[in-house]
């Protein structure tokens, strides 16, 4: 794996099947990778403009909306609970120097008797075209195949979703094939789109 980035912070990360320890930080690449705060108003004003973001909800269309700081919050919360099971490991992706928020990255679906995990990302609109996507995920890669022990990371986005294929192709996520009707549509519950498959192994070489 790379060493590249400065994991130092991650001597305390969830080893892999345990439960109920805290994320750490993850620092390098020029950011923090920290857990969310589901009771702080700069988090929960961040999440609700991220995930209700015209340019994420083209791509994306969540099982629940998040359309105001309640759900926010319910969300939020909701994901911590995964974090304390040790299913999800949620992190909130921040500016080294500054600590201004710039997105999310998450290891979800954790499955430890596979040792596989689906991973996911967005950036908040100020944050884009500045490559946060891509180091956040190397981040958290790394972590997810160093500290917590896992073999496989799953990565699915929509058919045609260039930006979001390029991304996981520069952190060294394989195109595997399209599944079809994987995700739903633009908008709808009620019907669904193709989905491009990207997947990367703990043994695959690490991109430079």
């Amino acid at each position: 794996m790379s060493d590249t980035s400065d994991m130092s912070d991650a001597s305390d990360a969830i080893p892999a099947g345990s439960e109920s320890v805290p994320l750490p930080d993850l620092r390098g690449r020029g950011l923090v990778l920290r857990p969310w705060r589901p009771d702080a108003e700069a988090d929960l004003d961040a999440y609700l403009r991220g995930l209700s973001d015209p340019e994420f909800l083209r791509w994306n269309t969540p099982s629940i909306l998040v359309k105001d700081l309640a759900d926010a919050r319910v969300s939020l919360r909701a994901r911590s609970e995964n974090v304390s099971r040790g299913t999800e490991a949620a992190f909130c992706v921040t500016d080294e120097e500054t600590g201004a928020i710039l997105g999310h990255v998450g290891v979800n679906n954790i499955n430890d008797t596979m040792s596989v995990a689906l991973v996911g990302y967005w950036t908040l609109p100020e944050a884009r075209g500045r490559g946060v996507a891509r180091r956040a995920l190397a981040l958290a890669t790394d972590w997810a195949f160093r500290y917590r022990g896992l073999h496989r990371l799953e990565l699915g986005h929509a058919l045609g979703h260039d930006v979001s294929c390029r991304i996981a192709e520069a952190v060294g996520f394989r195109y595997e094939g399209t599944l079809r009707d994987a995700m739903f549509a633009e908008g709808r519950h009620d019907a669904f789109r193709d989905v491009h498959l990207h997947g990367r192994l703990t043994t695959d070489e690490a991109p430079v």
